[in-house]
């Protein structure tokens, strides 16, 4: 069932017959053993009352056996469905039947042993309490029918069952009803949630909910709070990137127009180089934005196991080129090993894009040192370089978007250090930043 509502209905609803069957089987068994206690008692009474009038001998044992049909318990209307009349026989100890009630069968009613038994007498079953009167003589057997004690531990049964049954269908009403009005609360959050166009972020009152269902409301709230978030990222991410693309391509058309009216070589030549660096510009730029919007996107894997080292001289050989362009010298680590489970995808663009950073900020002719180290179960990747450092006020917003710092490239996007601090954090690992000694930067990844 997909409802709340039916689930709970049907959950109390069984859990209530339960109770009332367990209830109901506990009521007739205490009942049906309580009568059989009074039912014995009033067997073993009425055994000891013979005996006692026969010891007396102020009556005749047969005028006794005759008299016992009159130890009725008192009748009206609604009892004369089952009778309570006792069944009596007086037996010599020889075994001769010296007087019976009229209702008690001409067969022995129970064996020649004292106290309480049961019996099938001419097919019926009898419930017995037999007294030997050693002084006379003689047995006194008293009993009680067996169906009789039945029906009337079945008409006290019946007498709960049927007012249960009538009571149960308003009790499943009451249910309903108390179900229908507890889950209310969730139907209006619902309907308020319903009405609300895609742009109404606003937070839903968590105020008047109850208290089950506040921890709904404030986990609504905080989706809606990411998702407005999400959306300003994203709409300044839009607008950041349509400025930073707008740049480059006016450049780029200025310098086109140059090359079409020049009318010397020289001119033409260095308008078609501007052309050439406004496209490279523009090209890092576009790869580093479909760069972040995979690291925004991709689905993290880090059940694989990698080697840290090896990655990092992949990314080194990728940039060799771009490094030999400056004269920069780019040391990677050795040829250890270093296993990292790790997603390669998101782990390969973290390391491109600080590399990649390192050498557009460097010094021509300088060097770029990568270093990776293992301590306490944590890897740490630093990218050392020779470029201008980052200034400290500009420290807390480095790895913002589109942020360029004072000291940074006049070409760069400021992309990069973002790529790489969403990468690594999607990672589970965190980036640091640190001045290098003799002056540069060291930007750090710890895994």
């Amino acid at each position: 069932m997909s409802s709340i509502r039916i689930r709970l209905f049907v959950i109390l609803l069984l859990a209530t017959g339960v109770v009332w069957l367990s209830a109901f089987l506990w009521i007739q068994q205490s009942t049906l053993t309580e009568v059989e206690r009074v039912l014995d008692a009033r067997l073993a009474e009425s055994g000891q009352m013979v005996s006692s009038l026969i010891s007396d001998r102020r009556v005749d044992v047969a005028a006794v056996a005759k008299q016992v049909p009159n130890l009725t318990v008192a009748q009206d209307d609604a009892s004369v469905g089952y009778s309570h009349k006792l069944s009596c026989q007086i037996w010599s100890l020889d075994g001769e039947l010296v007087g019976r009630s009229g209702s008690a069968p001409t067969n022995s009613l129970a064996g020649v042993a004292p106290g309480f038994s049961s019996n099938i007498v001419d097919g019926e079953e009898w419930r017995v309490h037999t007294v030997i009167n050693e002084a006379l003589g003689v047995r006194v057997m008293v009993g009680d029918s067996q169906r009789v004690r039945d029906r009337l531990v079945q008409d006290v049964t019946m007498g709960l069952v049927l007012p249960a049954l009538t009571i149960l269908p308003v009790l499943a009403g009451l249910i309903w009803l108390a179900v229908w009005r507890g889950l209310r609360p969730l139907d209006r959050l619902a309907e308020g949630l319903s009405q609300r166009s895609a742009d109404d972020l606003r937070a839903v009152e968590v105020g008047p909910l109850p208290r089950e269902i506040r921890p709904v409301g404030r986990a609504i709230n905080g989706l809606f709070g990411r998702v407005d978030a999400a959306r300003e990222r994203e709409k300044a991410f839009t607008s950041f990137a349509a400025h930073e693309l707008k740049t480059p391509l006016a450049g780029i058309k200025t310098q086109a127009q140059v090359a079409m009216m020049a009318t010397d070589d020289a001119t033409r030549t260095s308008a078609l180089a501007n052309i050439q660096h406004g496209v490279d510009r523009t090209d890092r730029m576009v790869r580093q934005l479909l760069a972040l919007a995979s690291v925004d996107g991709t689905e993290v894997r880090q059940d694989v196991t990698l080697d840290a080292v090896a990655i990092i001289r992949d990314v080194v050989d990728d940039l060799a080129r771009v490094a030999r362009g400056k004269g920069i010298t780019v040391t990677a680590p050795g040829n250890q090993k270093i296993p990292l489970n790790s997603d390669p995808v998101l782990l390969t663009v973290a390391l491109r894009n600080v590399v990649e950073n390192a050498i557009a900020v460097a010094p021509d002719g300088s060097d770029v040192d990568i270093t990776a180290e293992t301590s306490d179960e944590r890897l740490k990747i630093s990218v050392l370089d020779r470029g201008p450092g980052i200034a400290d006020e500009d420290r807390a917003k480095i790895a913002d978007r589109f942020f360029r710092g004072a000291g940074s490239n006049a070409n760069g996007s400021g992309l990069g250090l973002a790529i790489v601090e969403a990468a690594v954090h999607r990672l589970g690992g965190e980036v640091a930043f640190a001045p290098r000694p003799g002056g540069g930067e060291i930007v750090s990844m710890i895994f």
